[in-house]
């Protein structure tokens, strides 16, 4: 799989665009803050229908534009096809694949596959475990979309919860009939989730073999906020108590968590930066597997500015690891030697919104 050519009208700092792309390697160069990052993000949502920055599709609209569209030409390797993407002032989004609209947007998973890969997910050992959850959750809702309507409905019954708690009155047979719908949708994502991570343990264990030479043996472990083997809905009664004196919802896989282990040591608590940063790129390349597992198809990867946060060997790492791979990477500065890894390339120069091939 790989993108063919993105057209763009006012989406971030760009006003219109067009531009064919390399299957192979794409090089996007400029100095911080011309929209070398707003690029990826443009190519970014086609797979998702969403940012990897922001859960505001209006930030994406150009400043006092009214809408924002997004057009993206992919071939595949059974057929090729289009998506676009229309976003206006009101918060609305109009998606149509292959010229058609779609009325969920679920239907736009399992379209186009995209990693991406940004300094920020160097730090998802150490950060706080919504980045972990984040990290799940994307890789899911990409190649699975039940898991994608599970937690979708999951985040809405608990929104909906956690609203009805602060009430001054709270019903108890009405918020059971919150819990009830919680439990149903949080059972169905925490076994997805931990179908994935076992499958992910096994990958990233591989991958990191690789990195270390054999020197050091990776685990994943899923942290769920509750017991597989308990009841939900009666870990949720139970802590009822609990939730109307906090206001909130205080158990379930919203709570949930991964840990990373090291020769039986904890990563995040006791690892070196070095080691939790071969983790990141583990859990990156193992993402890539697993997507060409289940699907068939290789996804394209984003690398946005990450390259200079990777030292000679994790980089000499990565390269080799992607070959067949339609790449884009972002970079302030151009390394000849970088360059030299790949025969086959576009170069794109962006300076203030404006994007000149080389």
């Amino acid at each position: 799989m790989y993108i063919k050519n993105i057209k763009i009208k006012d989406f971030r700092n760009y006003g219109e665009l067009e531009l064919d792309f390399n299957s192979k390697v794409n090089f996007i160069l400029g100095q911080n803050a011309q929209g070398k990052t707003n690029l990826l993000e443009s190519i970014y949502i086609t797979s998702m229908g969403k940012s990897f920055r922001t859960n505001r599709d209006t930030e994406m609209i150009g400043f006092e534009k009214n809408f924002a569209r997004v057009y993206c030409e992919i071939s595949r390797d059974y057929s090729d096809g289009s998506v676009e993407i229309i976003i206006d002032r009101s918060g609305k989004k109009f998606v149509k694949l292959d010229g058609v609209k779609i009325k969920k947007a679920s239907e736009l998973l399992k379209n186009v596959y995209i990693v991406i890969f940004s300094p920020e997910d160097l730090k998802i050992v150490k950060d706080e475990p919504e980045k972990r959850r984040k990290f799940i959750d994307r890789e899911l809702c990409q190649i699975n979309p039940s898991y994608y309507d599970s937690l979708s409905n999951y985040k809405k019954v608990l929104l909906q919860r956690n609203t009805y708690l602060k009430e001054e009155i709270v019903d108890p047979s009405i918020l059971d009939i919150w819990d009830m719908q919680l439990a149903e949708y949080g059972k169905r994502v925490m076994k997805h989730r931990r179908e994935f991570i076992e499958k992910l343990d096994c990958i990233s264990s591989e991958i990191h073999g690789k990195i270390t030479d054999c020197r050091e043996k990776l685990n994943i472990k899923y942290a769920p906020n509750i017991d597989l083997k308990d009841d939900l809905y009666e870990i949720i009664k139970k802590s009822c108590d609990n939730d109307l004196r906090q206001r909130t919802t205080t158990r379930g896989p919203h709570k949930d968590d991964l840990e990373f282990y090291i020769d039986g040591i904890n990563v995040r608590n006791f690892g070196s930066q070095g080691q939790q940063r071969t983790c990141a790129l583990s859990l990156k390349l193992a993402e890539i597997s697993i997507i060409e597992d289940d699907t068939g198809e290789k996804p394209v990867l984003l690398l946005d500015d990450v390259m200079s946060e990777l030292d000679s060997m994790r980089q000499k790492f990565l390269i080799k690891s992607l070959e067949n791979i339609q790449l884009f990477i972002t970079t302030t500065e151009m390394s000849e030697r970088l360059l030299e890894e790949f025969d086959e390339k576009n170069i794109f120069i962006v300076t203030d919104g404006n994007v000149e091939k080389k």
